[in-house]
């Protein structure tokens, strides 16, 4: 029954005593965690006598030296096949979840959530990042006339270890959201999860295990209280927390944060809102899409999600005819109960000592003057497991709680969080007083709003977008599509300004770069290429006589260069090109008009022209490695090109990519089209793919 940690590379369990039962600490420092509808006991919790000092060492030694063998793809396939293993086992985590109360559907939010995070990272990682362990950030700048200094921004991953200390309500999504990318950063995670539903991520990180796929030191379990741990950090590690605000408060406070270079990310308490535009009114898609989002953030999870609708402000006119809406979608599609029951779709709190803390709260909105319209603070008529009818005493159940507020700027509306599912009615008049309501939450994670109203949709994002991490519209052209209210995705950012957290948990790449660290480097264009793996203007190039295009990746090397002869511009092509294109804008067809043109000088050559005949120039035509070109990025058109002037091309191999499970690669080539006085006419990267061998 005793929850063990896995640290060090190996499965760990303390030395704890047997204890009473009963939802707290026991006199040997571990904790009884039980089942939350039925009360009994499902595992116990401590980690007294771990060496956390061993485990920070083990990421700073052996997690570093395993993960920095990788590069930013192979850790990125690596996430995939988690993610597979995860999948093959995901039932698992359903039954186990079931015990912290979590229906199939919470599950799926967590669990099938959590699996989707890696499935995205490792996509995103694949597309998105290098094949190299350096991320090269922007373009170079030059600091020199000659070209002899340059600047470039790089990422490269930091030297500690990831602690993450996450919350009970998504133990397998909470974890994994945050593990991702760090690994795909190449930095080691240390997971302390929650108590309450502690089992559950030992279990995700059991299967990971298990599977063999995870890097020596790169994920290592703490179960239990880890006193002291933020003592044992130093400048390179990270700590991402997830909780309540007071605690993350305390841990900001820490001299390892305060003074010591400790990175320090928080996501905390949300008192989020929906708005219903005025437009809403019953009978629209906007209302009935409103309706049941706000249903759905009530009873998902119960209610404990950090991203849950508290307030929904609702135009003065509809408040009654919302909370009748309300009340008749939760009487006929809530079923309050035991998750492994059948038909039941609302499950108990994670804890009794939970469900406790969620009834003094709402006592607290009652006292500053909300009225109960919906639901209350007895324990409710629940389905046991059987299927029987009946009150669960030793369960954490709370039934949906609604309260309405006459004074919609009453502070404690805006102020408490009853974890659970508990939602105010707010009533305003004009656009501007909802975004003002809506910043009265003092920062959130996520802000609503259902409109069919541009102009309203515009006015409330522009007055509101700097008190929220993300704003989700939603419409009739939406609704079905839109991932809702609650539910952050992989791809953009979950996090939020002030009483959020201030920090980011997602964001695609850019959670990956909190990971890393962004440094300016200055040298010349061969130390730049030396240290990013990217050519750079200026830097040697190479010309063995072999045409780059016949050389596979296995030969190919960075600034290998292919110098084209000159081609020289007629009128016949300009006008041929033209007629042929049906491209015959003034500027090549019409001397006079173009000469007019404070950009050109009389006629001039079509750029696509230009780039079309560069192809030809540096091509090679006969079979060979190259496979196809795929693309052309960043292409910039910067001298006229005018008839009896000549073009030639440097085509230069900038950056080699292979792919891990293909047998060819991805090459970015350094095209520059000059003229007979050796003035840059265009610039852009051609794409190819081209064969390992």
């Amino acid at each position: 029954m005793t929850l063990p940690s896995y640290i060090r590379g190996e499965w760990w369990t303390p030395g704890v005593g047997d204890g009473a039962a009963g939802d707290g600490a026991t006199d040997d420092g571990a904790t009884d965690v039980l089942d939350a509808s039925t009360g009994e006991l499902v595992a116990r919790v401590g980690a007294t006598g771990l060496d956390l000092v061993g485990a920070v060492d083990y990421a700073r030694t052996v997690g570093q030296a395993s993960l920095g063998e990788l590069t930013f793809h192979q850790r990125a396939l690596l996430l995939k096949q988690l993610a597979q293993a995860l999948t093959a086992r995901k039932q698992e985590l359903y039954d186990l979840s079931a015990r912290a109360g979590a229906t199939l559907q919470d599950s799926w939010i967590d669990v099938d959530g959590g699996i989707g995070a890696l499935f995205t990272y490792a996509s995103k990682g694949r597309r998105e990042l290098p094949n190299a362990r350096v991320y090269v950030d922007g373009a170079p700048e030059p600091l020199s006339k000659d070209g002899s200094f340059l600047g470039q921004h790089i990422f490269t991953r930091l030297p500690g270890v990831a602690v993450q200390i996450n919350a009970f309500n998504f133990p397998v999504w909470g974890m994994l959201e945050k593990f991702a990318p760090a690994f795909l950063a190449g930095m080691p995670t240390l997971v302390k999860p929650a108590t309450p539903t502690a089992y559950v991520a030992e279990a995700a990180v059991r299967i990971m295990v298990e599977s063999g796929l995870l890097p020596d030191g790169s994920l290592q379990l703490v179960c239990g209280a880890v006193p002291g741990l933020l003592d044992a950090l130093r400048l390179g590690d990270l700590v991402a927390f997830t909780g309540s605000a007071s605690t993350a408060e305390k841990l900001r406070q820490h001299d390892s944060v305060q003074t010591g270079g400790v990175r320090f990310t928080s996501e905390t308490d949300s008192i989020n809102a929906s708005v219903l535009g005025p437009d809403a009114v019953t009978g629209t898609p906007e209302f009935d899409a409103y309706v049941k989002q706000l249903v759905v953030e009530l009873t998902a999870k119960s209610g404990q999600k950090c991203t849950a609708i508290r307030r929904a402000i609702v135009p003065e006119p509809l408040v009654d005819d919302v909370l009748a809406a309300v009340r008749e979608r939760i009487a006929s599609r809530v079923v309050v109960g035991d998750p492994r029951a059948e038909g039941v779709t609302m499950g108990p709190l994670a804890s009794r000592a939970q469900r406790a803390e969620v009834l003094r709260q709402v006592a607290r909105l009652v006292e500053a003057g909300g009225e109960l319209v919906l639901g209350g603070l007895d324990q409710p008529t629940v389905v046991h497991a059987d299927g029987s009818l009946g009150v669960a005493t030793e369960g954490a159940f709370v039934a949906p709680i609604v309260l309405r507020f006459a004074d919609a700027r009453t502070p404690e509306a805006h102020t408490v969080e009853a974890f659970g599912p508990v939602a105010a009615v707010l009533s305003y008049r004009t656009a501007g007083e909802a975004a003002e309501l809506v910043a009265l939450g003092g920062g959130s994670l996520v802000t609503s709003a259902a409109t069919h109203d541009a102009d309203f949709a515009r006015e409330l994002v522009l007055a509101s977008a700097a008190y929220n991490g993300r704003i989700l519209l939603l419409d009739r052209d939406d609704a079905r599509t839109s991932t809702g209210h609650g539910s952050p995705v992989p791809h953009l950012v979950h996090g939020g300004p002030g009483r959020a957290g201030g920090g980011e948990e997602l964001g695609g790449i850019r959670a990956v770069l909190h990971h890393m660290q962004r440094t300016a480097i200055q040298g010349s264009p061969d130390m730049l290429t030396a240290v990013t793996g990217v050519w750079h203007e200026g830097a040697a190039t190479g010309d063995d006589g072999v045409h780059p295009f016949r050389k596979s990746l296995a030969t190919l090397r960075i600034g290998d260069r292919v110098a084209s002869d000159s081609r020289r511009v007629t009128l016949d092509d300009i006008e041929s090109f033209a007629t042929f294109t049906g491209d015959t804008f003034y500027a090549h067809m019409d001397e006079e008009a173009a000469a007019a043109n404070p950009f050109f000088p009389g006629r001039v050559a079509h750029g696509y022209l230009l780039v079309s005949w560069a192809a030809g120039l540096f091509v090679d035509p006969a079979p060979g490695p190259v496979l196809a070109n795929y693309g052309l990025e960043n292409l910039r058109f910067l001298t006229p090109v005018v008839p009896g002037d000549s073009i030639r091309v440097a085509l230069t191999a900038k950056q080699i990519t292979p792919r891990e499970t293909d047998d060819y690669g991805e090459v970015r080539w350094d095209a520059r089209i000059l003229n007979q006085r050796d003035e840059l006419v265009a610039s852009y990267d051609v794409l190819t793919l081209v064969a390992k061998e």
